[in-house]
Order: C-alpha cells, then structure tokens, then sequence
C-alpha cells in the first residue's frame, strides 16, 4: 500500500511539472507582452515627466537682476555683482526697467519726441550714465562727482568701465519694451547690443537662476 501511494505520489507531482512547463497558446502570450508592454509605456512616461519637471525646478549657473535704480551707486553695485557673477562662471542677465533704462542711454543721444509730456519726462531724466545722481547726499549733483572722484582716488573701475567689463564677459542686458514705452525712450536713445523684451524674458531668466536680484 505505501509503495502504491508514493507511486500516485509521483505521477501528481510529474503531471504538476509538466503543466507548469507546457506551452501557452501564442495568442495568450501575445495578448500578455502587449499587456506588459502598455504597462511598461505608461511608466516610462511618468517617469520622464516627473524627471522634465524636476529639471525645470532645478536651478542652473545663472544669475538674473533686475536693474530698477537709475541711481549711481545702486547701479555700481548692480554691475559689481553682474561682473563678479559673471567671472565666477554663473550666465548672468540684466533686466532693465523704468528709472534703471537711464544707465544704458547713450550720451547725448535724443530722439524725436512729439508729445509735450515726453519731451518734459526727457529733460527731467538722465541722459546717460554721467548724469546718474547718488540715492543719498546727491546735493544737485555734488555727490555723483565726490563719489567718482573718490573711487578714482582709490583706483576703483567707473561704471563705465564696469559696464564695458561686463560686456567683455558676456554679460546679457535687456531693456524692458513696456517701460521703454511708458517713459517714451527710443531705441536709438541707448547702447547698441542690447535685448528687448518684456516681464516674460526675465522671468525666462530667474526661473533657472540660483542668484535673482532686484536693485
């Protein structure tokens, strides 16, 4: 008796092994690899999706500023940082708008103005770097000038010399076309090679800078 049971024994676990190795119908393992595969698509997609976004929060070697001041020393410090930024290897912008559109005005450069209210906002604003006051002690210009005066003495770069430093260093400067609008400045009012855009081409920049700042 015990020899015919583990005999039976034998034949189940033989007819278990075989079923477990027996071949499945093509159509069923077709119908599973396209299953898997559909599977597998739909994962690799939300993966590249979450990877795309956290790319985008991600933040790159720039540096972005916003230049708001058309004072002298805010906008020294403005190109200052830009420079230092730019040297250290970060892709540093400037964006430049309403008071601060008066650091890239050429000097002597005027455009036609045809309306009473432009022609008033133009004499009443700088017309070029030279003309920048100081944010304190200005004394009807006496500050601007102790102030260069003094960084001459101690050999410090002008902005002027500031400016073209940051240029040589790629530096990207943009003025803003709203505020350009809403001060009546022209185009050939400022520095040649410069960019032109709005808040979006900033901000284009200071979503993938780890420095954004506003002077």
């Amino acid at each position: 008796m015990a020899a015919e049971g583990s005999q039976q024994a034998g034949s189940i676990a033989t007819m278990r092994q075989e079923a477990a190795t027996a071949q499945v119908p093509a159509d069923v393992a077709s119908l599973v690899a396209a299953e898997v595969a559909r599977h597998v698509s739909g994962l690799r997609a939300e993966l590249e999706r979450q990877i795309a976004e956290l790319r985008e929060r991600t933040p790159e070697d720039r540096a972005a500023l916003v230049v708001f001041s058309g004072d002298l020393d805010r906008a020294l410090a403005a190109f200052v940082i830009a420079t230092g930024a730019a040297a250290a290897g970060l892709e540093t912008s400037m964006f430049f708008t309403f008071w601060g559109l008066s650091v890239l005005k050429k000097k002597g450069a005027r455009a036609v103005r045809t309306g009473f209210k432009q022609r008033m906002f133009a004499l009443m604003t700088p017309a070029g770097t030279e003309g920048l006051g100081t944010s304190k002690l200005n004394f009807f210009g006496m500050g601007a000038v102790m102030l260069r005066s003094m960084m001459k003495e101690q050999g410090i770069a002008s902005l002027e010399e500031l400016m073209a430093m940051a240029r040589d260093l790629g530096v990207k400067m943009t003025a803003c076309t709203m505020s350009m609008d809403a001060m009546g400045i022209a185009k050939g009012e400022l520095f040649d090679g410069l960019d032109y855009g709005g808040v979006a081409a900033f901000m284009a920049d200071a979503s993938r800078a780890r420095v954004s700042l506003f002077i």
